[in-house]
């Protein structure tokens, strides 16, 4: 029998094994499910590696804080299991699936991003953002040492994924003129490429892309805000107009003094609770401290940190108890 942790009457942790080696990764890891009701739902995954915690913690708050429909989390974390890497079907049982790193923080449901999915047109399986805006700071146009997507590539921290079809597509390839499968493309794309990858997972992304570019569709950068949107001036535009919808705390700018813009936002919604009144009180002490930022590139335009952020707490008490 599995092992279960109740959190409460709406919430549970289910206890799975689930191999993950074919992300490149060097552990096996547990797949922790989390069920908010058993009705169709949106699907979440992250993987939690070493001293990432209280990120995934504030991360999964921030998802449940605002979303409408019911959420399940598909979180990987590192364990030693003994399981064929070919035993591995990618989550078979989900047809669709938004995987994000532990450092996201959703400034609005994440039913805005899985509606995303609607947009695919018939032969993409998988969405991204740009991995820069401005070719003249890009590191995969200055740096990289293999194929990447476009011009900028593109950045795997936020993934909408159309499980069904990714497991159904044949790849293009540079190892063979055969199109390969999803779990028969990744481990001899490593082996080519282990040298010349700096960033793991994102890497065999973006050169399995390059080569099926019609398979991907991108994504405005406000989905996926990093400090590299800001640090050297602003060059999200789509930020500047609507917000941040997704913030990306990446470089560690959460835990450092190097962005407090960034550090601002995720200490508001880590020590948020879920109770009404802590969740309404949250905007005007998160924008004193924002002010407080303005020394700073991102600082200075703080108040798209906490546009979204504020629209959000608006429509939170706007929906019905039930809704909640």
């Amino acid at each position: 029998m599995l092992p279960r942790l109740v959190l409460n009457s709406w919430a549970e942790v289910i206890l799975l094994p689930w191999p993950l080696k074919a992300l490149g990764l060097q552990t096996w890891p547990h797949l922790y499910s989390l069920k908010i009701q058993p009705v169709e739902k949106m699907h979440l995954a992250v993987v939690a590696c070493g001293e990432r915690l209280e990120e995934t913690m504030t991360m999964l708050k921030s998802a449940i804080i605002f979303s409408m429909k019911p959420l399940q989390f598909h979180i990987f974390a590192e364990d030693q299991l003994h399981r064929s890497f070919k035993d591995r079907l990618i989550l078979k049982e989900v047809d669709s699936l938004l995987y994000v790193d532990t450092d996201i923080l959703f400034l609005r449901p994440v039913d805005d991003i899985w509606s995303l999915l609607k947009k695919f047109n018939s032969t993409q399986i998988a969405a991204m953002a740009p991995e820069h805006e401005e070719p003249r700071i890009g590191w995969y146009n200055r740096f990289a040492r293999h194929p990447y997507y476009g011009k900028t590539g593109v950045n795997s921290g936020v993934m909408l994924m159309n499980m069904t079809r990714m497991r159904r597509k044949y790849f293009k390839n540079d190892m063979t003129t055969v199109r390969l499968q999803w779990g028969d493309i990744l481990m001899p794309l490593l082996k080519k490429y282990k040298l010349n990858i700096t960033w793991g997972d994102q890497d065999l992304l973006n050169i399995m892309f390059f080569h099926n570019p019609e398979s991907l569709f991108v994504f405005p950068c406000h989905w996926n805000y990093r400090p590299d949107h800001c640090i050297y001036g602003s060059n999200c535009q789509e930020a500047e107009e609507e917000g941040i919808f997704i913030l990306h705390g990446n470089r560690g700018v959460y835990h450092d003094d190097k962005q407090p813009a960034f550090r601002a936002v995720y200490e508001a919604l880590r020590n948020c609770s879920f109770e009404d009144d802590n969740i309404r009180s949250l905007l005007k002490p998160l924008e004193l401290e924002l002010q407080k930022t303005v020394h700073t590139y991102c600082g200075k335009i703080y108040k798209i940190f906490i546009k979204q952020l504020a629209k959000s707490v608006r429509d939170r008490y706007a929906r019905s108890p039930k809704e909640k």
